[in-house]
């Protein structure tokens, strides 16, 4: 009798536990903030006097909104992109923003305790540079980590180079001849040397080399219209090739199908070949 099918385990929520741990720690990191803004002189100002003086903003509200979304924002570039500069970066900055929010709340916690009710200045100085080092920063991480996901997407749009399988060639029995204690191995006699099997060879990997001669122009010419603003240096990286060759794809979009005689065939590539070398080609074809 077979077992009795099992529903499968419900995942518990993984929100509702974060949402729990983020509103105490909201709370207790937003104060923290605001009131050692107030220590270092943050307040209320009016940043439009003259043109709307019943304007007034307070200043405290920067510190954790700029510390505390940027340290959110490094983690997740951090935790779910790719290998990367922008991974590395994101994994460095993160780790500094998390550490000077400890800094500050342990900094307040301090000084309230002592009763002090002015920072001294060198936590001061720290403390009004923040919004400036978090604006470069998150300035810095969006571009790093845009740029990665644009190269990503137009690497996937590209057509792949289909490179020319490699054909598994016949394993040949050499002919061996003894005499005496020597042993001699011999090649088959009908087997083209010299010229000829080079040139026979040269045949056989034409189409292959065109077809991969095509389709590096096409996907140059892919690169180059996807991505404007790319140097002949970065489609050449991307794409596998020298810098001279997509220079001359991009110059003569045609190139890529005259720079090779247009052969469909081995056998009219072997019109070079002597009578007897294609003979012996047949022969050795015919064997395999």
């Amino acid at each position: 009798m077979p077992a009795p099918l099992q529903s499968p385990r419900r995942r518990l929520p993984t929100r509702l536990p974060l949402a729990l741990l983020s509103l105490p720690a909201g709370v207790a990191i937003w104060s923290g903030w605001v009131a050692l803004g107030t220590l270092c002189g943050f307040g209320k100002v009016q940043p439009l006097p003259g043109l709307w003086d019943s304007l007034v903003i307070d200043t405290r509200v920067t510190l954790p909104i700029g510390m505390e979304t940027y340290a959110a924002f490094a983690l997740r570039v951090w935790l779910t992109s790719s290998p990367g500069t922008a991974r590395q970066f994101a994994k460095l900055s993160a780790l500094a923003a998390l550490t000077i929010g400890a800094a500050g709340q342990v900094a307040y916690h301090l000084m309230s305790a002592a009763g002090i009710t002015a920072a001294p200045w060198p936590v001061v100085a720290m403390v009004a540079t923040l919004p400036v080092v978090v604006l470069g920063m998150g300035a810095a991480l969006a571009h790093l980590h845009g740029t990665e996901t644009t190269d990503v997407n137009a690497a996937a749009s590209v057509p792949a180079l289909d490179r020319p399988a490699k054909t598994a060639r016949t394993a040949k029995t050499p002919y061996v001849q003894v005499s005496g204690p020597e042993v001699r191995h011999e090649a088959p006699a009908n087997t083209p040397t010299g010229p000829a099997k080079t040139r026979l060879e040269a045949a056989r990997r034409a189409p292959a080399t065109m077809a991969t001669v095509s389709q590096l122009a096409a996907s140059v010419r892919a690169l180059a219209e996807a991505n404007p603003t790319w140097t002949q240096a970065r489609i050449a990286a991307k794409a596998g090739c020298s810098v001279r060759t997509v220079r001359r794809h991009l110059t003569n979009p045609t190139q890529p199908d005259t720079e090779r005689p247009a052969q469909s065939d081995t056998g009219r590539a072997l019109e070079s070949v002597p009578a007897a070398d294609q003979d012996a080609s047949n022969d050795t074809e015919d064997a395999a």
